[in-house]
């Protein structure tokens, strides 16, 4: 029997905090944003936890992933339950495009799809080469290295050519289990940021920039990293519906983050389809663009 149309996902954390702060007041907001406005829609919504074992899968219509965010950490446990309960109900975003956006081997796809990404070289799992190896295969000056899964900048690292060795232990600990990405820093996002665009039903909806705090390169909160209002170019809105027009299904919702490259190129730094934080706290309209965009994928 179906007893909820729609079923927010987050993390155990983030379901009934006993204590809350900024940052779980914000998830809470975004959640009540949305549930608002698919009730508005006559759904009937429900929020849990993604590794809830009481929860009956075959009672929900559909799920929509929000704020799953130890997903990364257990991924293979996560992997696991995605197969599982794809074949019990319904999935906002869709499994097939979840299973793609997990991991960071999606940029050389969108590369493959004339996308314009930051210049990377992906290592695969058991790569016995030492890092400094790697590093000498270029002509970059400045590096980063991240996980291919991977979410608020765990493991990611930022470093000069001559500092490789620094980082080689960590490099060859990590090797062993996940494949990582080398990539060439692009230094215009210590004095432009990152813009964020929220798009729904493959159209953008709002945008806000982020910025890193002075002297780090992570513009996630997590790290000190400040968010702003943004309207963004025609140009950043028609680059970022490009992107999101690529994916096979179109995602009913998408982050897609911008940066400049070294060149002065707008470029793909990350796109988000499975959890994005999509900051409808503070466009508030942007949670019934949302709505229904689940409403008409809901079979």
């Amino acid at each position: 029997m179906i007893k909820f149309d729609v079923t927010l996902l987050t993390d155990s954390r983030y379901v009934a905090p006993v204590k809350t702060n900024w940052y779980i007041q914000n998830i809470l907001d975004e959640d009540r944003l949305l549930t608002a406005a698919l009730e508005r829609k006559g759904l009937r919504v429900t929020r849990t936890h993604w590794d809830n074992d009481d929860f009956d899968w075959k009672e929900t219509r559909a799920i929509a992933f929000r704020t799953t965010w130890d997903y990364f950490h257990r991924f293979s446990e996560f992997t696991s339950w995605l197969n599982l309960v794809s074949m019990k109900t319904q999935m906002i975003n869709p499994l097939s495009i979840i299973q793609w956006n997990m991991d960071k081997h999606y940029l050389l796809d969108l590369h493959n799809k004339s996308i314009t990404t930051p210049p990377t070289i992906f290592i695969e799992t058991g790569d016995r080469r030492p890092l400094r190896e790697i590093v000498e295969q270029t002509n970059w000056s400045e590096f980063i290295l991240k996980p291919a899964v991977s979410g608020a900048a765990r493991h990611t690292y930022r470093f000069q050519r001559e500092q490789s060795d620094e980082y080689e232990i960590t490099f060859q600990n990590l090797i062993v289990v996940e494949s990582m990405l080398l990539q060439e820093f692009q230094h215009l996002i210590l004095s432009k940021g990152e813009v964020a665009l929220m798009l729904f039903n493959g159209k953008f909806s709002h945008a806000v920039l982020k910025q890193a705090k002075p002297g780090d390169f992570r513009v996630q909160d997590d790290f000190g990293g400040s968010v702003y209002d943004y309207v963004p170019s025609t140009e950043e809105i028609q680059f970022a519906e490009k992107v999101v027009s690529v994916c096979d299904p179109l995602p009913a919702y998408a982050r897609v983050d911008l940066i400049w490259n070294n060149q002065n190129q707008l470029c793909v730094s990350e796109l988000e389809l499975i959890e994005p934080e999509l900051w409808m706290r503070k466009f508030p309209a942007a949670a019934e663009s949302f709505a229904e965009a689940i409403t008409a994928m809901i079979i």
